[in-house]
């Protein structure tokens, strides 16, 4: 389950100054709902691909015996 500020909190402020997670989070719920969105949150979802893109990715981790290589964002 996600943990932190809500959307509508976030969009206050620049993306370089949303957490990993954060970014994380909403890249992966607007991805799923991209069949979805109006422009505005294309837009957005854009920004935050841009963003991931400028920090160098999200942090991979290795696989160990409590965890996979996929990162699980629910």
């Amino acid at each position: 389950m996600y943990v932190g500020r809500d959307l509508s909190a976030l969009s206050m402020e620049s993306k370089q100054q949303w957490e990993e997670k954060e970014l994380g989070y909403f890249h992966y719920a607007l991805s799923q709902s991209s069949p979805y969105l109006n422009s505005e949150g294309i837009t957005l979802l854009r920004e935050i691909n841009n963003e991931i893109k400028r920090r160098g990715g999200l942090q991979t981790q290795e696989a160990t015996w409590s965890h996979g290589t996929h990162p699980v964002i629910d």
